[in-house]
């Protein structure tokens, strides 16, 4: 019991800072989008969300390991052999550089083909555009060269970095849009340096505090064969699911470009940033317990682990509802506060994004207990394959109804098959008790949002005042009430009610 307690307490702690690091990003990215999109135009900014898309593709290299990494920090902290820790992150540091140069080699050829070739964007802007393409290139290759330093950070469970780094990222994104404003040149050339720029500071400043902080991560090359062939082997596996959620994210943007042209890229790309802001919710939360589920099982603990994933299946849905559901009252008005004038579908597209958040944030735990196991040959075959899915199911469907919304349509009707196959996945690789899982999860989770579903539609039609500021304020007032009620009342197990009273009157 203490055990569990004190992890509790380390997840809260972590979860503390990890909120307080999200609520300046989450202010300034609002921000500065509205002023960058401003200042751009739809049609430059959708290019940028374009261009940068294509980098992106190629990411699906740096993602598989970018998760194996993860886990297998995780996992030697978790045994609590420091030798074998920094010859890990040692061996993950270099199969990194690999992947940077592959990506660099890839994004050269292949990737400028494309843009060049391929992209619906305007021919006047195809200079810029080019500008746009390398500062891309150089800011994925920085980020690239990161990953084994966040993951060590978050393995550490070292949160209170990130709050203080996003300090420092806050800063220099205002500075960014300063600079975008007063500087009369090309802006979405500045605004592609300016963003490399940022990438960079904090990339080194991070690396820095690892430098100086945490041992295992002073570079020392050594080769363990047996070591580079179970990185491998994992990656490798994780490689086809990495490469297919990517695919389906760019391939959905380069779909509306096909399709519909920038202003579509420009639509998803504030979408984009509202899923960022909102998603970062639940991301938070759930990497609070993602080293805890990873290390209970290296530990011999499967039964705990198995308890991490429940609690934060269910309380990640809880918390997504609770955040979601007064945007999706109030989105209209809320984009025309932000942007003034958004682009036409970005309504939409919200909506759309935010009902597929609340299904895929539920299987967040799942994958990461997956990954604890090691065993990810056929999870990663299987569910990889539906995600990749996707995109020739949208393109299929586009070819006979153009209707943009589409693409989101599909990948929520993807991702809820995916999170039952996950489901049963676990049952064989790690023993989850089924129907245990539809008990505590599914059951509760789903009673909860259709209380809310029926409630917030009502709410949004008793409660509307001439004053629409009013209205908005009211009703996310109301409806966030409303939810924490339903979240205790359906949605929590008896032992956790009782927790949350004794908390209370502590506190009294």
């Amino acid at each position: 019991m203490k055990t569990i307690n004190s992890s509790n307490k380390r997840i809260a702690k972590n979860t503390f800072y990890l909120y307080l690091r999200m609520f300046l990003a989450m202010l300034v990215a609002l921000y500065t989008s509205r002023i960058v999109l401003d200042v751009l135009g739809v049609n430059d900014y959708g290019v940028y969300t374009i261009v940068g898309g294509v980098i992106a593709l190629f990411g699906f290299f740096n993602s598989s390991m970018t998760a194996t990494t993860q886990r297998f920090l995780s996992f030697e902290i978790g045994i609590g052999d420091e030798a074998s820790l920094k010859k890990t992150f040692n061996a993950t540091l270099n199969i990194h550089i690999s992947i940077a140069i592959l990506i660099f080699i890839l994004a050269e050829t292949i990737g400028l083909w494309f843009v060049s070739n391929k992209l619906n964007i305007p021919s006047d802007r195809l200079d810029a555009i080019h500008w746009v393409y390398q500062f891309s290139i150089l800011s994925f290759l920085v980020g690239v060269l990161q990953v084994p330093y966040n993951a060590l950070i978050i393995s550490r469970e070292r949160m209170g970095v990130y709050a203080v780094m996003s300090i420092a990222d806050v800063i220099l994104k205002l500075v960014v849009v300063y600079i975008l404003v007063i500087y009369k040149m090309d802006k979405l050339i500045l605004y592609s340096f300016l963003q490399f720029t940022v990438v960079l500071v904090i990339a080194l400043s991070y690396r820095y505090y690892c430098y100086r902080n945490l041992k295992e991560s002073r570079y020392l090359f050594h080769f363990d064969k047996k070591l580079y062939k179970s990185l491998a082997s994992f990656s490798g596996w994780s490689l086809f699911g990495n490469a297919a959620a990517i695919g389906r994210a760019q391939g959905s943007n380069i779909l509306l470009n096909l399709f519909f042209g920038t202003v579509l890229n420009a639509a998803y790309g504030i979408t984009m940033q509202v899923q960022g802001a909102v998603s970062v919710f639940v991301t938070n939360f759930q990497t609070a317990f993602n080293p805890q589920i990873v290390k209970t099982f290296a530990a011999n603990e499967p039964h705990k682990s198995l308890l991490l994933i429940f609690q934060s299946s269910r309380f990640s849905f809880f918390l997504m509802l609770l955040i979601a559901s007064p945007i999706l009252m109030n989105i209209d008005f809320i984009l025309e506060l932000w942007l003034e004038a958004p682009p036409d579908y970005t309504s939409l597209f919200v909506k759309l994004t935010l009902i597929n958040l609340m299904v895929d944030c539920i299987s967040g735990p799942l994958i990461i207990g997956a990954q604890a196991t090691g065993r990810i040959k056929w999870y990663q075959i299987i569910i990889g394959t539906f995600i990749l899915l996707c995109v020739p199911i949208s393109y299929l469907i586009l070819k006979f109804y153009p209707y943009p919304e589409i693409v989101f349509i599909v990948i929520i009707i993807i991702n809820l098959l995916a999170l039952f196959f996950r489901v049963f996945f676990l049952q064989k690789i790690m023993n989850l008790k089924v129907k245990l899982f539809f008990k505590e999860v599914l059951f509760k989770i789903s009673l909860v949002a259709l209380a809310s579903v029926i409630l917030a539609y009502f709410l949004r039609y008793w409660l509307v005042f001439d004053n629409r500021i009013w209205t908005l304020i009211v009703t996310s007032l109301i409806i966030s009430i409303i939810n924490i009620a339903l979240v205790f009342l359906l949605g929590l197990k008896k032992t956790e009610k009782k927790m949350i009273i004794n908390f209370i009157k502590s506190k009294i």
